[in-house]
């Protein structure tokens, strides 16, 4: 009988089998901790009357996310989560480019200024929260340094931390863009020191100006970078929960400054706590949202990103 032939492995298919089982892990580990109790999360959230002592419920429906969706005090957390995204990301990354901008044209004290910009984002979120407080609270004993500013340039002061809506969510923001914008910063820097000064020379031979370098080399070869913080930041303000306890304290529904998280905690463990079922459906209600717009925003990226 003729002697089968072995049948041997390309080398792609071995680099593929290869990546495959140093990728297993990292998949296992992924299904365990993140697939797993999403889809627990989202038993819970359909589960009607679901009672966390006796571990029973009475239905299955959507009643959880009707209930969800019509709390004022839900509708309210995503007022501000909105608002305190579409504020803080644009703005924080805007300011994280001019400062990367500048600190790249600087050859003096350098590094010394990067080490002053990085310092809040290694120091505790709680407190900075204390210092601004201190900052920004107006009290029976003192009016706080930005109100002593706002009088010295003839305005009235203000009560920032338990005042009107808006000057909390002034100072809610100016909080949030100060703690991200160190690690902003660092990313940025690093992404302008690694585009190949060539590029620059070849342009100044020619006459370019300073802003036509910047749309048409700097900003296409950072944009990597760029897209990558505006995702993060997307993310990370819709989970924004501590900034917001570090300035108003933990009951954040009587202050009307509560988050979309800040409202899943509270449903669990708050005053209001014990209705895990509420507080899945509005889980599953953020990571929606959060899935929506990174899509949306990796659609964009496609054509406005480069490579």
């Amino acid at each position: 009988m003729p002697e089968k032939k072995k049948k041997y492995l390309t080398r792609d298919q071995r680099d593929n089998r290869t990546a495959w089982i140093m990728l297993a892990p990292a998949l296992l580990f992924l299904a365990a901790f993140m697939v797993y109790p999403l889809i627990d999360v989202f038993i819970y959230s359909v589960e009607e009357g679901y009672n966390f002592a006796s571990q029973t419920y009475f239905g299955v429906g959507l009643y959880n996310y009707s209930y969800v969706l019509h709390d004022p005090y839900f509708l309210q957390a995503v007022k501000n989560t909105f608002l305190l995204v579409i504020i803080t990301v644009p703005l924080s990354t805007g300011l994280a480019l001019i400062i990367s901008l500048a600190l790249s044209s600087i050859r003096p004290l350098r590094d010394l200024f990067q080490t002053i910009y990085f310092l809040p984002y290694v120091t505790n979120t709680l407190a900075v929260g204390l210092v601004f407080m201190i900052l920004f609270q107006k009290t029976e004993y003192t009016d706080g340094l930005i109100n002593l500013m706002i009088q010295w340039f003839g305005g009235s002061s203000v009560d920032f931390i338990e005042g009107p809506y808006w000057a909390k969510m002034f100072v809610l923001c100016f909080y949030t863009i100060w703690v991200v914008m160190p690690f902003k910063i660092l990313i940025l820097t690093s992404a302008l020191a690694s585009v190949n000064p060539d590029y620059y020379k070849a342009a100044r031979v020619d006459g370019t100006s300073k802003g036509r370098i910047f749309l048409r080399i700097t900003l296409p070869m950072i944009s990597p970078m760029v897209f990558y913080l505006i995702v993060t930041g997307f993310i990370g303000a819709f989970k924004a929960y501590s900034d917001a306890v570090a300035l108003f304290g933990t009951d954040l529904n009587a202050a009307g400054m509560n988050t979309i998280v800040g409202y899943v905690y509270d449903m669990l463990y708050g005053d209001s706590g014990g209705f895990p079922s509420y507080a899945s459906a509005a889980a599953i209600i953020l990571f929606a949202i959060v899935l929506t717009i990174t899509c949306i925003n990796l659609l964009v990226s496609k054509k406005h990103v480069h490579y």
